[in-house]
């Protein structure tokens, strides 16, 4: 693998660890799996619930290491931005479900140095905002599909059309589960990018 490209790691269920081309780590809504061990230039947390908050997992942190959390992108009621040297970083609606409320959720547009998109949908059902979100033109979009606490795989299948980007990858599949091949087989998206819990793709325009 090219360690001079973007690259993303499947952590498994909703968690993430991005490594940027020049070395910068990110990681998402840390929870279980494996690859904790590189030092955190960012960490990003969705919501509250016990499976996306295990910071403590992270127990590495380079000496500027920032903690963005639902709260912090929320603040004031409004959906911030935040820009890095390396990445930025914009909180977008999430939520819209009996278990998650928009006013205590978001996910995450990011965009890295090199102009490669993604979108991390968090835990939700559809939102007003996803249709607005094509407008961008993003390469890669994770998106939630448990079918219990948020929607399942029609759900967002059409919620994928919606944004449009060049790869939608189910992620976040099964309560207690890292990966589940079975549902992510039925996420039939277009432009579908199928990642098992600790895999290792390259991100690419």
């Amino acid at each position: 693998m090219n360690n001079s490209a973007d690259r993303l790691l499947y952590q498994g269920h909703g968690s993430l660890r991005i490594t940027t081309a020049g070395g910068k780590v990110i990681y998402i809504d840390p929870y279980e799996g494996d690859g904790y061990d590189k030092a955190a230039d960012l960490i990003l947390v969705t919501h509250s619930h016990s499976d996306h908050t295990a910071v403590n997992l992270i127990g590495k942190r380079n000496p500027d290491c920032r903690v963005i959390t639902y709260k912090e992108a929320l603040e004031g009621g409004t959906h911030h931005r935040f820009d890095f040297d390396y990445v930025t970083v914009e909180a977008v609606e999430a939520g819209y479900n009996r278990n998650h409320n928009v006013k205590e959720c978001v996910g995450y547009i990011l965009t890295l140095q090199d102009g490669i998109t993604l979108y991390v949908s968090g835990d939700t059902s559809r939102t007003p905002q996803m249709a607005r979100l094509a407008r961008r033109n993003i390469d890669y979009a994770l998106f939630c599909c448990d079918g219990v606490y948020n929607m399942d795989t029609d759900e967002a299948v059409r919620c994928a059309a919606l944004v449009g980007a060049k790869h939608n990858i189910p992620y976040h599949m099964a309560p207690g589960k890292l990966f589940d091949k079975d549902r992510a087989g039925k996420f039939d998206a277009p432009n579908r990018l199928i990642i098992a819990d600790g895999e290792e793709i390259e991100l690419n325009k």
